[in-house]
This record gives structure tokens, C-alpha cells and sequence, in this order.
């Protein structure tokens, strides 16, 4: 439910708000007048209040590029977030597109590739010091010691043996070479795009609060985690699908070439490996923890059970990336 107090800092009632599923950390709700005109979202306590000023920063450069992007929307008394019961609470404008959980096909990965190509395009010249950061993202090393921590101290026996697999896995990832640091998305999964069809094309990217400065090893690297693996995190099989992969990266160079360098090109391949390890360690994480990560009671028993199936298909991706190195590193170089 929406709290009144909250609505009624834009000049919205209850009644004009209704949820939008599919996060899996902010709570989402959209705002109609007749039409949808806002998005409105309670944040996960990980992102402090300051996030907003970086989103309102970095998308009006983004539109002064052409890009279409949501604009955050200030409060009737010009504040850019609402702090009510501990919580903060932040609208933006809506835009209108189609969000799909999964790749349909390699065109809508073309697409994908060329929006988040021209997102990098857009801010290569964009001078901004965020306000705030999320500690530790990407910081493989620290999620690994977690999970071997959880591990050592043991526990019940299916999740000691996967977190096992897992920092096993770890161990054999390449290295990755000091890249230069960029302003990136943070969280390229495929449901943060937006797109148009007849044609497909890319419209716009959305959940907006992991904006930050990154390597493109990471940013593109986790896109592919997601775009590539068709039958999503929740499946219980999965399939690194290297069409879709070749699909994203045509996209993407076809616009950012001039932009990035062939080393960083190169080390999307690792990158793309590391964050599948990576977060099969944090979800196996949360196995032990149970408390990070929504989860689907409808299908699943528990958030642990839900983790666990997410884990697993992680680790089960990170092995197929493993078996695609040369011709991931083909296509990236070609």
C-alpha cells in the first residue's frame, strides 16, 4: 500500500497508484492520470537519498543528447526524494516501452547492444562526482571471502557443498588487466531496457540508481550474464546462448568503437565470467543470510529455496562462458 503522506507530496492520491512487478530490490508502483505519468518507487535501504541527485544529474545530460531517459520528478515543495517511515521514496517520469524478462531473440539483443552503445556514447564527455556509491560493487574478492566465511563455519550440507563448488569455480577465473574507469549503468540486466517494436529497437534504460563509475568489463559483462542466458535466474537449466552474445556485441560496436579500446573490448569476455561467479556467490550468500534478495513465494518455498535454484544456474552459466572463451574473444576482437 502507499502511504497517503507519500502520494500527496506530488499531488497524487492512493488511488492513482498501482503496483509494477518485476524488481528485484526497489518496491515499484506507477502513477496514472488517465494515462501512466510517473514511476514511483520505496528504494532498498542500500541507496541513500543522495542516489537521486545523481540520477537527476546524469539523465538531463543524457537528454541533452537526444537520449530519451526518465527525469526524476521533484516534490510540489522542490524536494528530489521523500523520507517517510525510514523509507525513501522517489518518483520519475514514466516512458513508455516494452520490458521483457528474458531475450526473445538475437534482434532484440542488436538493439539492446546499440542502446547501451549509445548510452556510453552519450556520457563519454559527461564531467560529474556522484553523491552516492554503493560500497563494493563488482568487489569479487570481498563477496568470495563472504561466501568461504558462511562456508568454513558450516551448516546444512547442500549449501556448504555449493558454496564450495562455487569459490572452487573462482579459482580459475583469467585475470583482469586495471581498466579505465567510466561512468556506467551498474545494472544492464535485459528488464532494465526498454524497448519499441516493428522494428525492435532500443528506447530507453530504467532502474537508474546504480549509475556510478565502472570498467566496461563489468558493465557489458554483466548485460551478457543476463541477455545471454535466455531461460533467466530462476530456471533451473540454463544455456549460454552465443548468438545472442554476437548479437549484443555488433550492436554495441556498431556505436561505441571509436569510444573503447580493443583491450577493453577484450575483457568483456572475463568480465562476463567473473560476474556470473560473482553472483552466483552472492546468492548463495544469501542462502545462508536470507535477507538480501526478493524472491518469488509463488513459485519457490523460501527465499533460500529460490537462491538456491539461482546459485546454481549461475555457477552453471559461469562454466559455460568457461567452454566459449576463444570464440567469445573472436567475436569481441573481429
Amino acid at each position: 500500500m502507499i502511504p497517503e503522506a507519500v502520494a500527496e507530496q506530488w499531488g497524487w492520491t492512493a488511488a492513482q497508484i498501482s503496483p509494477l512487478l518485476g524488481g528485484l530490490i526497489n518496491t515499484t508502483f506507477v502513477v496514472r492520470d488517465g494515462e501512466p505519468i510517473a514511476v514511483l518507487q520505496r528504494l532498498h535501504p542500500i541507496f541513500g537519498g543522495e542516489v537521486n541527485l545523481d540520477l537527476e544529474a546524469v539523465t538531463a545530460h543524457l537528454a541533452a543528447r537526444g537520449m530519451t531517459t526518465p527525469r526524476l520528478v521533484r516534490t510540489r515543495d522542490d524536494r528530489a526524494w521523500v523520507e517517510h517511515d525510514g523509507a525513501v521514496w522517489r518518483a520519475t517520469t514514466f516512458v513508455a516501452g516494452e520490458s521483457v524478462a528474458a531475450v526473445p531473440e538475437p534482434s532484440w539483443a542488436d538493439a539492446g547492444g546499440e542502446l547501451v552503445g549509445t548510452f556510453h556514447r552519450a556520457v563519454v564527455d559527461l564531467h560529474y562526482d556522484y553523491r552516492f556509491t554503493r560500497a563494493g560493487v563488482h568487489d569479487t574478492a570481498r563477496h568470495l571471502t563472504r561466501l568461504g566465511e558462511h562456508a568454513g563455519a558450516g551448516g546444512d550440507a547442500e549449501w556448504v557443498e555449493l558454496a564450495r563448488e562455487i569459490l572452487a569455480a573462482a579459482t580459475v577465473l583469467p585475470d583482469l588487466a586495471v581498466q579505465p574507469s567510466r561512468h556506467v549503468h551498474g545494472d544492464l540486466k535485459i528488464s532494465n531496457l526498454l524497448f519499441a517494436r516493428d522494428p525492435i529497437r532500443g528506447v530507453a534504460l530504467v532502474d537508474l540508481d546504480t549509475l556510478a563509475k565502472g570498467t566496461i568489463a563489468f558493465e557489458l559483462g554483466d548485460a551478457l550474464r543476463s541477455w545471454c542466458n535466455p531461460h533467466g535466474e530462476d530456471a533451473g537449466r540454463v544455456k549460454f546462448e552465443t548468438p545472442i552474445f554476437a548479437a549484443a556485441i555488433a550492436g554495441f560496436r556498431r556505436v561505441a568503437d571509436p569510444i573503447v579500446t580493443e583491450a577493453e573490448r577484450a575483457a568483456i569476455a572475463i568480465g562476463l565470467e567473473t560476474v556470473c561467479v560473482e553472483l552466483a556467490a552472492r546468492f548463495c550468500t544469501d542462502v545462508f543470510e536470507d535477507c538480501y534478495f526478493g524472491w518469488d513465494p509463488a513459485r519457490f518455498p523460501s527465499r533460500r529455496g529460490h537462491n538456491l535454484v539461482r546459485a546454481r544456474g549461475q555457477l552453471a552459466l559461469a562454466h559455460d562462458v568457461r567452454a566459449a572463451r576463444s570464440e567469445l574473444r573472436d567475436l569481441l576482437l573481429g
